[in-house]
């Protein structure tokens, strides 16, 4: 009985209270780094309002229904500059999550690309200028003008996509803070 004891239950137990203790110590530095984390997240998604609305002073966030589902934010800037919206694209290489600032005359100030994961090299040029600089001073009515990346079409058009539901979004938040 004490050979079966040592030789197979103890390994047992001295591995469960392993496991027990790193769990717990996982748990602990999850529960310390969660609020720093989205903290920063925080100030990251204001960082990048400020650069695609510059005129805005201080945003609220909108409640919005029935815009598209590729737009999973959107905020007015207090000081009626515009309104900036969040959006998420299925490109080539994963999710293309971007946000937009288009002004209170419906034109886009800037656009800028959050996180991706595209092609390095072709598809990651959505990220670049010029071809996110084509979006600048562009309406719903001029957007066909943007240019598609050569060899990266995918990512391209699923870039023009959100940018094209952002102003479905801006023309609904329009006429609901009327």
């Amino acid at each position: 009985m004490k050979n079966t004891f040592s030789e197979m239950i103890k390994p047992v137990l001295v591995l469960v209270v392993i496991c027990l203790v790193v769990t717990a110590l996982l748990a602990y530095v999850n529960t310390v780094t969660s609020p720093i984390i989205a903290k920063a997240e925080q100030a990251k998604t204001e960082q990048a309002m400020s650069e695609v609305l510059k005129e805005a002073d201080s945003f609220e966030k909108l409640t919005l229904k029935n815009i598209p589902d590729s737009v999973t934010d959107a905020y007015r800037a207090e000081n009626g500059a515009g309104y900036v919206f969040m959006m998420t694209a299925k490109g080539y290489g994963g999710d293309i999550n971007l946000i937009c600032g288009i002004k209170s005359d419906g034109k886009i100030e800037q656009c800028q690309t959050l996180s991706h994961s595209e092609t390095s090299g072709l598809g990651s040029k959505i990220t670049e200028d010029p071809y996110k600089s084509q979006y600048s001073g562009k309406t719903s009515d001029t957007l066909s003008e943007v240019d598609a990346i050569s060899g990266a079409t995918i990512s391209s058009n699923a870039y023009k996509s959100a940018v094209e539901a952002a102003f479905e979004a801006y023309d609904v938040a329009k006429e609901a803070v009327k």
